[in-house]
C-alpha cells in the first residue's frame, strides 16, 4: 500500500471539484482569495475538494458562469459525494484560502471564507478544520480518505502566481459532441 506522501496528485483548478475514493490520491490546489472546501465521509473514506472564486451564486446581473461561485461548487461537491455513497449526516469539512492578496482591493477572500462557513452551517455539515484569511496565498494538499490536509504559505513569485490564478477566468466547458449534424 502506498503511503500518503507517495500518492498520485490530482490538481483542482478554479471552478472545479473532484470526488475521490482512492486512498492513494492526494488532491492539490493553489489558493489566493479563492476558497477550497474539502469534505469527506470518514466512515467510507470518500472525499473531495472544490475551488471557488466568488461567494454566493451567479445572478442575472453578473457576468461569468456558475462555476466561479461558491453555491454551485459546494452543491456539486456534496452531490458528488452522495452519489459515491457518502451520507450527509457523516460529512465533515475543512476550509482553506480566502487571503487578502491585494491590500487596496475589497476583501473578497474574507467574503469567500464567511460564505463557506455559513453554507456548511446551514447544511448541517461539521467543520473540523479551517485555515483562512491572511495576506498570502496557499498551496493545499488534501488526502480525502484520511482527511489529512497540509498547506504551504506562498510568498514572492508563488504568491503572485496564486493571485493571477484567482483573477483568470474559469475554463469554458467544451460542448458535448452529439451525433446530430446540422446543415
Amino acid at each position: 500500500m502506498m503511503t500518503e506522501a507517495a500518492g498520485r496528485r490530482v490538481h483542482v483548478i478554479q471552478g472545479e471539484f473532484k470526488v475521490i475514493n482512492d486512498p492513494n490520491i492526494v488532491l492539490s490546489t493553489i489558493l489566493g482569495s479563492c476558497v477550497a472546501a474539502c469534505m469527506r465521509d470518514p466512515v467510507i473514506g470518500i472525499g473531495g475538494m472544490n475551488h471557488f472564486l466568488l461567494p454566493g451564486s451567479a445572478t442575472s446581473n453578473s457576468s461569468g458562469d456558475a462555476t466561479r461561485y461558491g453555491v454551485h461548487l459546494m452543491e456539486l461537491l456534496i452531490n458528488g459525494l452522495l452519489k459515491q455513497g457518502a451520507r450527509r449526516d457523516r460529512l465533515e469539512a475543512k476550509i482553506f484560502g480566502g487571503a487578502k492578496t491585494i491590500a487596496r482591493f475589497s476583501n473578497v477572500g474574507e467574503q469567500n471564507a464567511a460564505f463557506a462557513r455559513q453554507f456548511l452551517l446551514d447544511e448541517g455539515i461539521r467543520i473540523v478544520g479551517e485555515s483562512t484569511g491572511g495576506e498570502h496565498g496557499r498551496k493545499l494538499e488534501y488526502w480525502p480518505s484520511s482527511g489529512r490536509a497540509r498547506q504551504y504559505a506562498l510568498t514572492g513569485m508563488e504568491a503572485q502566481r496564486a493571485m493571477q490564478m484567482d483573477q483568470r477566468p474559469a475554463p469554458v466547458p467544451k460542448p458535448v459532441e452529439s451525433s446530430i449534424e446540422f446543415f
